[in-house]
Parts: structure tokens; C-alpha cells; sequence
């Protein structure tokens, strides 16, 4: 063998070698760590379990379902997802963006036997449990998603809404509930209830102008991003509340009785 055709076959095993190492090395980093252009870079950083601010309960099912699907936080949050497989077959929750998650399932679909270990996602076995900590420290929509092969396609995904209002400082909490981000105080419209059907959550107010949407007063049905916004409420309370356009759907964000 020449020295060149040597000298390209060694640097062919070695190009070779790395590919497979990095598909076989487990990827966990230290909290905090992330290399630029990965997950971490866009949706923030891998959490430090003792900064934890919130823990969210997390269920994933057979029917390719996350329960609930729909998060929001507040930019800083550091948060627990606490997962539970309530199935039979394998699950995990993967978070990144749209663009990530359709690239990473299309891998998944030609390689179902892939195994990724990274700090934004986790593995749950049938009738086990895991947990995910991640501090989200950009304001956005962001994605979560199962990539077992064919969960992701059959619709097991959710969103985290992370709003652009800087968590305070405080104690660890647990819930189970959507927990809405606190809006800024300009972002919110005087209303009146007038009537709420809590079976299908929505909320019937009468509002002054929604500044954020250009909608001048009147009396409207409004569907609540969380059925359990309506808990405390009742007809004639007077409210503050943040109402959004979600694809032509007016939703409320966050509604609060004025003491």
C-alpha cells in the first residue's frame, strides 16, 4: 500500500471513530452548560436542581398524549418536569424547537432503535417515573415532543410559552396546573363577568379596550387557557385579565379578581 492510500485509509477509521462516539457518548453536561447552536442555545440552559423555582407534573400515555400540553413560565424559571409513563410502551419528553424536533423525528423514523441522552430531554420507561430540569431564559414558544418512532407523527406534542417577565425570587413550589406568567401591568383590561361555563372554560366579560389586540370595549365569550383560572370566580366580580390571539381564538392568559 503507498503511503497516500495508507495515510487516507488511517484518516477515514479515525473520521469514522468520531461519528460513532459522539452517537454512542452520553451527552449530560454540567447545569448550566451548553455548546452554541445546540437546544440549550435557544431555549436556554440545563437547570440546577437546587435553583429549582417550580415542579411540573408531567403524564404521558399510550394514547400519545402529554397531559398537560400546554405550559407556560416565566423567563428565569427554573423548572422540574416531573414525568410519569402511565403506558405500556416507551416514552420521553424531548424539548427544542419545531425545526429540531421535525429533523430529530425524521432520524428517529430511519433509525427507531436510536438512543439520544441529552440534558433537554428524558427517557421514561412503562410505569416509571423521570424528571426533566431546565431553566428557560428567552421569552418565546418553544416545543416538546416524543420521538419514539411513530409517537411524534400520531400527535404526542405539547408547547412551553415562556413569557418575557423575569421570575422573582422565591421558594420551590409544586403544581400540576398550567401556571400563567404574570403580565405587565399595561397588558391587562378592566373587565366584568358576566357569566362562565367552567365544563367548557370559558368566561362571558364585559371589557373596556383590549389594548394589546386594538379591540374597543364590549361584552364577549372568551375561552381560558386553563379551566382552573375560573375556580375563584364568579358572576359580577370585577377583573383584570390578559386576552391573546391564538390563531383567530381569543384566549385569556391570565384573569384576576380585583379585591
Amino acid at each position: 500500500m503507498s503511503h497516500l492510500n495508507r495515510f487516507l485509509a488511517l484518516s477515514f477509521i479515525a473520521i469514522g471513530s468520531l461519528a460513532f462516539a459522539h452517537g454512542d457518548e452520553p451527552h449530560d453536561k454540567p447545569a448550566g452548560a451548553a455548546h452554541p447552536g445546540d437546544h440549550a442555545s435557544a431555549l436556554g440552559v440545563p437547570g440546577d436542581p437546587k435553583k429549582v423555582t417550580r415542579t411540573i407534573d408531567i403524564t404521558m400515555s399510550d394514547s400519545m398524549r402529554f397531559s398537560p400540553e400546554s405550559i407556560a413560565v416565566r423567563r428565569n424559571e427554573t423548572i422540574r418536569f416531573a414525568l410519569k409513563n402511565e403506558g405500556k410502551l416507551k416514552h420521553e419528553m424531548v424539548l427544542g424547537t419545531i425545526a429540531e424536533l421535525n429533523e430529530h423525528a425524521a432520524l428517529m423514523r430511519r433509525f427507531p432503535a436510536m438512543e439520544h441522552v441529552d440534558p433537554n430531554q428524558v427517557s421514561v420507561e412503562p410505569g416509571q417515573s423521570g424528571e426533566l430540569i431546565w431553566q428557560f431564559t428567552k421569552p418565546g414558544t418553544f416545543d416538546f415532543a416524543c420521538l419514539q418512532a411513530g409517537h411524534y407523527d400520531a400527535g404526542m406534542k405539547g408547547q412551553v410559552v415562556v413569557d418575557g417577565v423575569a421570575a422573582p425570587s422565591k421558594a420551590s413550589s409544586r403544581s400540576s396546573d398550567i401556571v400563567v406568567a404574570q403580565a405587565d401591568a399595561a397588558d391587562l383590561t378592566d373587565g366584568e363577568v358576566r357569566k362562565i361555563d367552567r365544563e367548557a372554560g370559558k368566561v362571558t366579560l364585559k371589557h373596556g379596550d383590549i389594548r394589546n389586540l386594538d379591540m374597543p370595549g364590549m361584552t364577549m365569550v372568551f375561552t381560558v387557557k386553563d379551566k382552573s383560572m375560573l375556580d375563584a370566580l364568579k358572576a359580577g366580580d370585577k377583573v383584570k385579565f390578559k386576552a391573546v390571539d391564538e390563531g383567530g381564538k381569543l384566549v385569556i392568559t391570565q384573569i384576576d379578581a380585583v379585591k
